[in-house]
């Protein structure tokens, strides 16, 4: 059962941090190896508002096998609280176009390897468009709470 059109996975890597321990980390979110699956793990420049190069690393999955991967592998590897945390939080995590965003704290997953929900923008980004017929937003929030509940 298709999860997810799409998703894209993202962090952004200041040039004080150890910009490979953040670049292994979305490697690592990921249940399988991005080469055998000819995925590519995008690596782009910014500067940002006091002229610092900032690292933006992405990742995009479209195909099904992909995104239902991540997505479980992520639902599973979430504490009970977090779980609950986000059903309670469905309405502000997910917009009109059906996109659910995650932020999971950058510190602890790449010292801890603990998916940690955050508010905070030092995080790893995950953005999935979930997959509901027929597409309304309640279907898509409904699809996201079987997918947490294990029913999926």
């Amino acid at each position: 059962m298709k999860l997810a059109h799409f998703i894209e996975i993202s962090v952004f890597a200041k040039p004080e941090e150890n910009i490979e321990e953040i670049k292994r980390g979305i490697i690592n979110l990921i249940p399988f190896n991005l080469e055998e699956e000819k995925l590519n793990l995008v690596e782009q420049n910014a500067t940002s508002f006091n002229e610092r190069t900032i690292k933006i690393f992405t990742v995009n999955l479209t195909k099904e096998t992909h995104t239902n991967r991540f997505l479980k592998s992520v639902f599973r590897a979430l504490s009970e609280h977090s779980k609950q945390l986000l059903k309670t939080q469905l309405d502000s995590r997910m917009d009109d176009e059906m996109r659910f965003f995650l932020r999971f704290d950058k510190q602890k997953w790449t010292k801890e390897k603990e998916l940690f929900l955050t508010d905070s923008g030092d995080c790893y980004h995950v953005k999935a468009t979930i997959f509901a017929f027929p597409k309304t937003k309640e279907n898509a929030k409904e699809a996201v709470k079987k997918i947490l509940d294990g029913n999926i």
